[in-house]
């Protein structure tokens, strides 16, 4: 196993970290006896950084308990459910609840769960938020203090602005370059001496099968080399992240990571390599139906819409031929925001497309995403979603 040093603490991460969200399942619940044997050997291979959160169900749960016996050697990460907070004593309400769940008296890397915006981050600090972790850290209750974001480059830079965080997670891969954090914000937020933790290094496994056309460049370079092998090797290629979360569920794909991050450096992939992704991900790129880079200037929208978050989810996941996802779309659209952004709100008044850089008839796509993402059901169910997350 290969190590990072996180230079603002300087402790070693495991360059290769297990997001535990995908542990295997049976039945209508946990396959527990596997996730332990998971979880034991990625131990025992070096694996230090385990990844959990109070919105998986069940999962800290169990995490806490297979994770007890070694807790002395890892790093334990979880995330506050920031779309149940209602007011201050919800801070000290879930985190207390994930510290039972997991068996244990501190959390090595503590986030706000799924930020996506400046404005809802600033809700919680005016609640008290940082005040309230920095009491935690002073307690020894939480060792290091960050954010997962899912949100557009412009919003993460002011986030990471605000506060002199310990850390950050975001969503990074060859394909989203120019979405959500992106190159740009990982830069940013190294130049901030900000530590870096990669999630999605395989768009949730959809880079780990590619169309053939970009299959066949692959091969033309290194051949055999699977798909997931070139997509995590390209994260690993950049020494700026400090560690990368990988979903396993099963003891191949668990092996299959190890040997990759026992050898896979940053800097290390050769010139015809980086143009064989950059060529694969022209081929991949094709999907995408708006060439939205969420650079967020169509922002505010007068009516509310979550442009960029609207053309990310209608795009799928800009892998030719596959559909846009219904439910996720319903998810960060309705659910999750403080306020709902449906394309639907749409008023076509157009201040959008005056600042649009890549001349997007914004408001003539909206429709598409309209007609194809939402139903009837979209809005009442969100409503639900939400209220239900929320306790009500």
């Amino acid at each position: 196993m290969l190590y990072r040093e996180n230079r603002k603490n300087g402790q070693l991460l495991s360059q290769l970290a297990f997001g535990c969200m995908r542990l295997p399942r049976r039945g209508g619940g946990f396959d527990a006896e596997t996730a332990r044997n998971l979880l034991e050997h990625a131990i025992d291979q070096g694996v230090n950084y385990f990844d959990t959160a109070w919105m998986y169900p069940g999962n800290e749960v169990l995490v806490g308990k297979l994770l007890k016996p070694h807790r002395a050697q890892i790093n334990i990460a979880t995330k506050l459910p920031i779309s149940l907070v209602k007011r201050a004593s919800d801070f000290d309400k879930y985190f207390q609840q994930s510290l039972e769940h997991l068996q244990t008296e501190y959390i090595d890397y503590y986030l706000l769960h799924m930020l996506t915006s400046f404005d809802a981050y600033r809700r919680f600090v005016d609640m008290g938020l940082l005040e309230w972790a920095e009491r935690e850290k002073e307690r020894g209750r939480i060792r290091n203090f960050g954010f997962s974001f899912h949100g557009g480059p412009g919003q993460f830079k002011r986030i990471i602005d605000d506060y002199d965080w310990d850390f950050c997670m975001i969503q990074y891969n060859y394909l989203d370059t120019e979405r959500q954090a992106g190159t740009a914000g990982l830069l940013h937020a190294v130049d901030k001496g900000m530590p870096v933790m990669v999630m999605e290094p395989l768009r949730g496994g959809k880079l780990a099968k590619v169309p053939p056309a970009a299959q066949q460049v692959f091969d033309a370079v290194v051949p055999g080399r699977t798909p997931a092998e070139w997509g995590l090797r390209w994260v690993w290629n950049h020494p700026e992240a400090l560690t990368v979360l990988s979903g396993m569920s099963t003891i191949d794909q668990l092996n299959a990571n190890l040997q990759l991050a026992s050898e896979a450096q940053a800097g290390a992939l050769a010139a015809d390599e980086l143009r064989a992704i950059a060529e694969a991900r022209a081929v991949i790129a094709e999907g995408i139906r708006v060439p939205c880079t969420g650079c967020e200037y169509c922002l505010p929208c007068p009516q509310g819409v979550l442009i960029p978050t609207a053309f990310s989810y209608y795009n799928g996941d800009g892998i030719k031929g596959s559909k846009p996802d219904r439910l996720l779309y319903l998810a960060y659209m309705g659910a999750f925001p403080s306020k709902p952004g449906f394309a639907s709100q749409c008023t076509a008044c157009g201040a959008c497309v005056r600042h649009c850089p890549q001349n997007i008839d914004i408001p003539r796509e909206l429709e598409s995403v309209t007609r194809e993402l939402e139903r009837f059901w979209s809005k009442p169910a969100a409503r639900i979603a939400k209220r239900f997350m929320k306790g009500e």
